[in-house]
């Protein structure tokens, strides 16, 4: 993907999580899915309208899950906990204290818990064709179970192959709509993403997901979008999530596409709430009344300044920088700074933004308060 940084960040057991950073604007965070692979996602013209529509207003930090893609695959640990135990290590990494989550399919479920598990971690949560039970725990649903153990046997059968039946059930499932290029898409980010044993060990774990009580505990700003003929996540675990989650908003899609696709009028109505739910860092500087002093921290902040730095740009104490960028993020709204610095820039202080300085720390040039 043109303009993307692929890192890593080492998790709780060693385990080395691959993250990616694109775009620029305010900060959110796209969870993986079943199968990702950062850099094939960027030609895949499954994920291109979610990747083009999010990095032209956001940073976009994306990541492999263990066992997936770019991150380590021979792991000892492949569980539901070590997945949100690897993005906790990667939130804590990016200093990202609060901030919009998306998260679909089986990202979603994730986000859930990790929603659930640190409130106010999350300023808001988009949940799209996801799900708090997995297959294996929808016994309301008919024949549930029944798919889940059909999906497995598929899986050994025809895992990357283009021809087989497994993937054209896969493809049509997730795209029904989709051309002879999405299905071709979709096989080869099943070859590329993982192996035919990881690939049915994270089935397995995604089939006995139960996140209903971590959703019950979300205190964040939600929104549900599910479509309404998707034959990956029912519609009925959607409606489920919005009546778990506290105030949590309903968008019903007009489609049969797991992953909607670009040129349906369900993915601009999507597209127009998404936009309208995520916060935008757009009011001008002055608007928040700072003053001389503390515009001239923030504008050395937004250069990715550490405050030992600020100081002796300043000829000030490194505890009076402290002070007043205590006070700029009382009055910007904001807990972090590269929260601070989205805004800074947006503003037009600082240099000119780019992949590198959008809110993600380097070295030592972006430290704590």
């Amino acid at each position: 993907m043109p303009g993307q940084q692929v890192r890593y960040v080492r998790s709780f057991d060693g385990a080395q999580i691959a993250y990616a950073v694109s775009g620029s604007g305010p900060p959110v965070v796209l969870m993986p899915s079943w199968l990702t692979h950062l850099e094939y996602q960027g030609r895949s013209v499954a994920w291109q309208p979610w990747l083009e529509a999010l990095t032209s207003r956001h940073t976009l930090i994306r990541y492999d899950p263990r066992g997936c893609g770019l991150s380590d695959r021979d792991v000892s640990d492949l569980s539901f906990d070590a997945w949100v135990k690897d993005f906790a290590a990667l939130a804590d990494r990016l200093e990202l204290h609060h901030f919009p989550l998306i998260g679909a399919c089986q990202g979603g479920a994730v986000a859930i818990d990790f929603a659930g598990r640190h409130p106010g971690r999350v300023s808001h949560l988009v949940l799209y064709g996801t799900y708090a039970r997995g297959r294996n725990r929808r016994s309301s649903i008919p024949l549930e179970p029944e798919k889940a153990k059909v999906m497995l046997d598929m899986l050994e059968l025809g895992w990357g192959q283009e021809d087989s039946a497994f993937m054209r059930s896969f493809a049509t499932q997730f795209q029904p709509e989709g051309s002879m290029e999405h299905l071709r898409s979709w096989c080869e980010l099943q070859r590329r993403a993982t192996s035919p044993a990881n690939a049915a060990a994270l089935t397995r774990i995604m089939f006995d997901i139960d996140v209903s009580d971590s959703a019950a505990r979300i205190a964040c700003p939600t929104l549900v979008a599910h479509p309404d003929r998707d034959a990956v996540a029912p519609i009925e675990e959607g409606r489920r999530l919005a009546q778990i989650i506290p105030d949590a908003r309903f968008l019903q899609l007009d489609s049969p596409n797991h992953f909607l696709l670009a040129d349906e009028p369900a993915w601009s109505t999507f597209l127009q709430a998404l936009d309208d739910f995520l916060p935008a860092s757009d009011a001008a500087i002055d608007d928040f009344a700072l003053t001389p002093r503390e515009r001239g921290v923030l504008d050395l902040l937004a250069d990715g300044l550490d405050n030992h730095a600020i100081g002796g740009e300043l000829g000030i104490s490194e505890k009076t920088v402290r002070n007043h960028v205590t006070a700029i993020f009382d009055k910007l709204g904001v807990t972090t700074r590269a929260q601070a610095i989205v805004v800074a820039r947006e503003a037009g202080l600082g240099d000119k933004p780019d992949a590198s300085r959008t809110g993600v720390p380097a070295g030592n040039r972006q430290t704590g308060r």
